[in-house]
């Protein structure tokens, strides 16, 4: 995940550009990640997240969609820019799309794992529902330490009794075809796939 700072905050704007029905939005939703949700080396408007907003707009669900992603948050990093988050926006659903950039720094998993709790429960404290997205990471991290910190985001979503998707980049990690050059972060072609790996959980979510 690239250290370079890339926000992107999505509302109703896109709409001007896409026809779909008018729908006024009633609730929030925050999506909080690092470059795989920031757009990073993509055209603003085609990353997964504008691709959800679009995708609720277009089934008529009153949803709003702020996309608070910076390319290369930490879960350190998203722990102490979301309390301000949730007082702004008071979102009713939120994704938390962190951890990659820790184990890619070689941070303690125990750091790691209070980070995410400590999210998940902030979120909840204002009656959120949230969904967390499990990553995985290269071998060469060594074995331990890979499965540690593939198992923390299922053990972290139990305990704490929220949503799950246990591997964000599923039908995507192992497609070169589907990575900008760098070979970290997905292309274009892959961001309606990644869409496609977050929305059945998702959608249980924002059901009334």
């Amino acid at each position: 995940m690239s250290l370079a700072v890339n926000t992107l905050i999505v509302g109703p704007a896109w709409s001007q550009k896409t026809t779909v029905p008018s729908v006024t939005p009633t609730s929030t939703l925050l999506v909080l990640g690092d470059s795989l949700s920031a757009e990073y080396g993509l055209a603003r408007g085609t990353g997964w997240v504008a691709l959800l907003e679009k995708r609720l707009a277009t089934d008529g669900l009153p949803w709003r969609v702020v996309n608070a992603s910076i390319s290369g948050e930490t879960t350190a990093g998203g722990q102490t820019r979301l309390a301000q988050l949730l007082k702004v926006h008071q979102p009713k659903v939120v994704v938390i799309e962190l951890g990659a950039n820790d184990a890619l720094r070689g941070l303690q998993l125990q750091a790691t794992e209070k980070n995410l709790r400590s999210m998940i429960q902030a979120s909840k404290n204002i009656g959120a529902k949230v969904l967390v997205l499990g990553m995985r990471i290269p071998p060469n991290y060594g074995q331990d330490y890979t499965t540690q910190f593939f198992n923390l985001f299922g053990k972290v979503a139990k305990s704490e009794n929220v949503a799950h998707v246990p591997f964000f980049l599923d039908r995507v990690a192992l497609k070169m075809e589907l990575f900008q050059v760098d070979r970290i972060h997905p292309n274009e072609k892959a961001q309606p796939i990644l869409l496609g790996n977050v929305l059945p959980q998702l959608q249980l979510l924002l059901k009334p």
